[in-house]
């Protein structure tokens, strides 16, 4: 087997287990059970569980982003204008689907708290910033971030409620709210 499929099967599990069952929860043990590779094998591309940790949370950042701005691009070209309204669409695609256990990055926070290795909380921290640069850029505020971020407070707080209640009545309140915010902005 080489190195980098042995890599790759530890990331694709941890990245499964983590998502599903917490941090806490999951095991290096298991992980390395699971992935099919010896310990040796782990501990050489993952030194530590925080290691692995930050690895995920970077290839979750990477693929989560990926899929949001396609699927927001997408829904912008069918409907041949930007909506704030669409980002509650296509953020209600994924939180209805059956595997969506909240946003990882909220869910590492909430789960180690402030004592958290200070690297996971700065890579929850870039994931976030991250979606405010990208909605600043998206809606031409790159100079004046409030409507980017209050955009990213909304998401996040739909993130959490639709986790806490699975209500289909969260998805709809946010595109209230992101209308609303939309209708703001523009009466100035």
């Amino acid at each position: 087997m080489s190195a980098a499929s042995a890599r790759e099967r530890i990331l694709s599990t941890a990245s499964e287990l983590f998502y599903r069952e917490g941090y806490r929860a999951t095991g290096i043990d298991r992980i390395i059970a699971e992935s099919g590779v010896a310990k040796m094998s782990f501990y050489r591309h993952f030194p530590s569980k925080a290691d692995l940790i930050l690895a995920y949370l970077e290839h979750r950042h990477a693929e989560w982003m990926d899929w949001f701005t396609a699927a927001l691009k997408a829904q912008i070209v069918a409907t041949g204008e930007i909506r704030l309204a669409l980002v509650a669409d296509v953020l209600g695609s994924w939180l209805e689907d059956a595997d969506f256990r909240g946003c990882a990055f909220i869910n590492a926070v909430a789960e180690t708290g402030l004592s958290a290795d200070g690297a996971m909380r700065e890579a929850a921290v870039r994931h976030k910033e991250s979606l405010v640069a990208y909605f600043a850029t998206l809606l031409g505020h790159e100079s004046d971030t409030w409507v980017a971020r209050a955009v990213v407070l909304i998401v996040d707080g739909l993130i959490v409620r639709y986790q806490t209640t699975k209500n289909r009545q969260e998805i709809d309140a946010a595109r209230q709210l992101l209308q609303a915010l939309e209708s703001a902005i523009r009466q100035k």
